[in-house]
């Protein structure tokens, strides 16, 4: 499925950059793997296919091979108009994979079999954002790579956004984790959590606390926190917006979280609040609306099977209606 119209609708020069890990799920349901498909996905690059889908250029900085697997994903990226990063396909990397056993209910549960060493990372003069997130920014050494690229970026003019996706399997230490998300906030503009996320790093805390603390690094002005079928809240310095999301019948919920950082990002764009305006003017009024369009997206993709993101035709943009 290709990228149809334009939700970004901001002004950018430069494709937006995503960083992270690139791999192929297999998806199942129970312990058997009969049956069991293999279909692209990686957090990260869910979130470049949602961007790229919903109209706004996006650059991938990822590593995968050229075995199946790596093929399957270059195919993926590619047809929806994700541009890959100089170095990304590497014939001499093993492609990364995650096993996902579905529940009866179509919650997924990860297993991995992955490496992370991203190539190069550099910043493209007029890039509006850096996303990064998920595996990538735990597993070394790609993980140190990242914190350095963007401790790089204090004084340039691009949006820093950041979502831990955290995985207990890859990190079950909460209390390091949890060291190491707020590291990276500190870095980020932005940052989005699950609350299964909350659960597993800050136990026994609220999500207004959960928040409160990431609130208190410098650049971070905004967090944002998921609630499965419930919604989503955002919370600034100033105040906090919360939004309900419609009523679904859930096929499966693989790569929602990712759909709805794609749309966050596209609304973000779309509202002129990303590059060197890191997110002032940031009010309510613009965070219940992009946050309203991100739940709507999550949404749409957990009506269908695996991490498939809504176009710009099948989730219009409010922005350039």
């Amino acid at each position: 499925m290709g990228r149809a119209g334009d939700a970004g609708g901001g002004v950018m020069t430069a494709p937006l950059l995503v960083v992270g890990e690139a791999l192929v799920d297999i998806v199942g349901h129970g312990r058997s793997k009969n049956g069991a498909k293999a279909t692209p996905g990686g957090s990260p690059a869910n979130v470049a296919v949602g961007l790229a889908r919903l109209g706004v250029p996006t650059e991938l900085v990822t590593r995968f091979g050229t075995d199946a697997y790596g093929d399957q994903l270059g195919a993926h990226l590619f047809g929806n108009g994700v541009q890959l990063a100089p170095g990304s396909v590497d014939p001499g990397f093993r492609t990364s994979t995650a096993t996902a056993t579905l529940d009866a209910a179509g919650v997924a549960t990860y297993e991995f079999d992955i490496s992370w060493e991203p190539p190069k990372l550099t910043l493209n003069r007029g890039c509006p954002a850096v996303h990064t997130g998920s595996i990538a920014t735990v597993l070394e050494p790609g993980a140190a790579a990242i914190r350095d690229f963007l401790a790089g970026l204090a004084d340039r003019p691009v949006t820093v956004t950041l979502d831990p996706n955290a995985r207990p399997t890859i990190t079950p230490d909460a209390e390091s984790t949890w060291s190491a998300v707020r590291a990276l906030a500190g870095l980020s503009d932005l940052v989005k959590l699950s609350d299964e996320d909350c659960e597993f790093l800050r136990p026994g805390s609220s999500l207004p606390e959960v928040a409160a603390e990431l609130l208190t690094a410098d650049r971070t002005r905004c967090v944002v926190i998921t609630r499965g079928g419930e919604g989503a809240i955002g919370i600034t310095r100033t105040g906090q917006v919360e939004v309900t999301a419609p009523a679904i019948e859930v096929v499966d919920t693989v790569g929602a979280g990712d759909s709805f950082m794609s749309a966050l990002l596209a609304g973000l764009n779309a509202r002129g609040l990303l590059g060197e305006t890191r997110l002032q003017g940031l009010d309510e009024e613009a965070l219940r609306e992009v946050l309203d369009y991100a739940v709507k997206a999550a949404a749409i993709t957990c009506t269908r099977h695996g991490a498939d993101p809504p176009t710009a035709a099948e989730h219009p943009s409010p922005w350039n209606a």
